[in-house]
C-alpha cells in the first residue's frame, strides 16, 4: 500500500527590535529606522516514505556557508535531517541585515561590522521555524503548476536580453479536509526595487507578492516559501517609475496575481516521488588586473558615470553606469586585498560550492549559491524543462557569476566577483548537468 505525502510547514518573525545597518547598498551610512514589513524565516517539511527534507526561505540579503553548515548541524542533532536534505536559502531582500563580513572592503565607514546576535537570532528562528514545521506534519496533498512572472522587470544590462519568466508555484494542503497547508515559489529577479534612500526594514516586493497570494489564495496564515531564482543580471530597473513601497507593492502584486490565477490549473497528489542529492565543485579563483589597471577602470567608470549625469541620461541609464562604477571600486578593493594576503582566506571560506538537487515528483529544485546570471540556468532548463534552479543556497560566493560577454565588457557584476567568470558559472552547469543524468540513470534502474 502506497505511503501518503506528508508536510507541515511554519514562518516565524525574526525582525530584529533595534536599528541596524541596512545591507546592500555599500556607498551610504543606512541604518534601519522602522519597519514596513516583518523579516520572515519560513519553513516547509516534506515526507515520502522514509526521506524527508526540509526547505527554507529566509529574508536576508545571503546565507554564508558558515551560517549553512552551523543550521544544518543544528537540525540533525534534533530532527536527523541530513545536511544535503535541508535546502536554505535567503530571499536576498536588500533592506535586512548583513550577515557576512565586508569583504573586501572592511573597515569602510558606510559598512558597519555585522552583528553577530543578529545572525544568531536569524539562525535559531530558522532552527525553530524548521522544528516546529517538521511537528506539524500531517498527509498532505501536492500540485504544482507554473505562473507567469513577466513584467516584474528585466534583463537590467538589457531590457530585451535573456530572462526567465516562469515562476513554479508547488502548493500542499491537508489530506483530509483539503485546507492550504503551503505553497512555494521562484521568481528569476532582484528583489531591488526598494534602493538606499529606504530606511524601513522590509522583504521588498517578495513580501507583497507572498502577501497578496496568502490574502487571495491560500489564507492569511498559510506560510509561503519565496526563493530568488537565477537573478545576477535581472532587475525591476527598467519596469520601475521610482524606488517607493508603492512601485514594490504594485511589482509584488502582479506577481502575485499571477500566482493566484495559476492555482485554477492545480492537479492534486497524494504520493509524490522524493530524492535528494548534493555535490560540490571547486571553483577557480578570478584572475585580478594589475593595480595600475584597476586604478585606470575606476577612473573610467566614474568619467563615464559624470558624462551621463550631465547629459541628464535616463535614469535606468544612469543606474547601470553608477553600479558599474561600484563594481570597478569592488576590482580595486580585491586588488589591495590580494595584495595584503586577505584574498586566500576569502575564497577558503566560501569553498567549495554546493549544488542540491532535490526532486519532487515531476518536478526538481537545483539550488545554487552566489549571484548567478539567468543564462546558466536556462541552459540547464534547455536540456530539462522541468528543472527550477534556486541561488542564494547553502552559501555566499561574494559576487556574480557572468557569462562570457559580460566578462568581456567588465562591468559591475564581472568586475564584483570573486571566482573567475566565465568558468565559474560554465563549471556549475556542467556539474548540474552530470548530476541530473546520474539522477535520470537511477531511475531508469529501478
Amino acid at each position: 500500500m502506497a505511503v501518503n505525502l506528508q508536510a507541515g510547514a511554519a514562518s516565524i518573525d525574526w525582525t530584529p527590535s533595534h536599528s541596524f545597518h541596512l545591507a546592500g547598498y555599500p556607498h551610504v551610512e543606512r541604518f534601519s529606522t522602522g519597519v514596513n514589513d516583518p523579516l520572515l524565516a519560513s519553513a516547509l517539511c516534506i515526507a515520502q516514505g522514509t526521506s524527508t527534507i526540509a526547505l527554507v526561505s529566509v529574508d536576508i540579503l545571503f546565507v554564508t556557508h558558515a551560517m549553512a553548515r552551523r543550521i544544518r548541524s543544528r537540525l540533525d542533532t534534533a530532527l536527523g535531517l541530513p545536511a544535503d536534505h535541508v535546502l536554505l536559502a535567503a530571499t536576498h531582500t536588500h533592506s535586512g541585515p548583513m550577515v557576512t563580513e565586508h569583504f573586501p572592503t572592511p573597515g569602510k565607514p558606510t559598512l558597519p561590522p555585522s552583528e553577530p546576535a543578529i545572525i544568531q537570532q536569524c539562525e535559531d528562528a530558522v532552527v525553530r521555524a524548521v522544528c516546529d514545521a517538521h511537528a506539524a506534519m500531517v498527509d498532505a496533498e501536492a500540485a504544482c503548476v507554473i505562473a507567469d512572472a513577466t513584467g516584474v522587470g528585466t534583463n537590467r544590462r538589457d531590457p530585451a536580453g535573456p530572462h526567465n519568466p516562469e515562476a513554479p508555484l508547488l502548493v500542499l494542503r491537508r489530506a483530509d479536509d483539503q485546507q492550504p497547508l503551503a505553497a512555494l515559489t521562484v521568481c528569476s529577479m532582484h528583489p531591488t526595487v526598494l534602493h538606499e534612500d529606504s530606511t524601513l526594514i522590509s522583504g521588498d516586493f517578495p513580501a507583497f507578492a507572498r502577501q497578496y497570494l496568502q490574502k487571495h489564495g491560500l489564507g492569511e496564515q498559510t506560510p509561503v516559501l519565496y526563493f530568488t531564482g537565477a537573478a545576477g543580471n535581472q532587475s525591476p530597473r527598467h519596469v520601475t517609475q521610482a524606488n517607493t513601497f508603492d512601485e514594490a507593492r504594485r511589482l509584488g502584486e502582479m506577481l502575485g496575481q499571477r500566482l493566484v490565477q495559476a492555482m485554477d490549473n492545480l492537479t492534486w497528489q497524494a504520493q509524490l516521488p522524493l530524492t535528494c542529492q548534493s555535490t560540490e565543485i571547486t571553483l577557480p579563483a578570478r584572475s585580478l588586473p594589475t593595480p595600475d589597471e584597476a586604478a585606470q577602470r575606476l577612473t573610467a567608470a566614474a568619467a563615464h558615470l559624470d558624462e551621463l549625469r550631465r547629459k541628464r541620461a535616463p535614469r535606468a541609464q544612469v543606474r547601470t553606469a553608477e553600479v558599474d562604477w561600484f563594481g570597478a571600486e569592488r576590482t580595486q578593493a580585491m586588488v589591495n586585498a590580494a595584495a595584503a594576503g586577505l584574498l586566500e582566506a576569502a575564497i577558503a571560506e566560501r569553498t567549495p560550492t554546493e549544488i542540491q538537487l532535490i526532486t519532487l515528483g515531476s518536478w526538481t529544485f537545483v539550488a545554487w549559491p552566489g549571484e548567478v546570471f539567468v543564462e546558466f540556468a536556462l541552459a540547464v532548463k534547455a536540456q530539462h524543462p522541468e528543472v527550477h534552479v534556486i541561488t542564494y543556497a547553502n552559501g555566499e560566493n561574494k559576487g556574480y557569476m557572468v557569462t562570457r560577454e559580460a566578462a568581456e565588457e567588465g562591468g559591475y557584476e564581472a568586475s564584483s566577483a570573486l571566482f573567475a567568470n566565465p568558468d565559474s558559472g560554465e563549471m556549475l552547469v556542467r556539474a548540474t548537468l552530470e548530476q541530473l543524468q546520474s539522477v535520470e540513470v537511477g531511475k531508469g534502474e529501478r
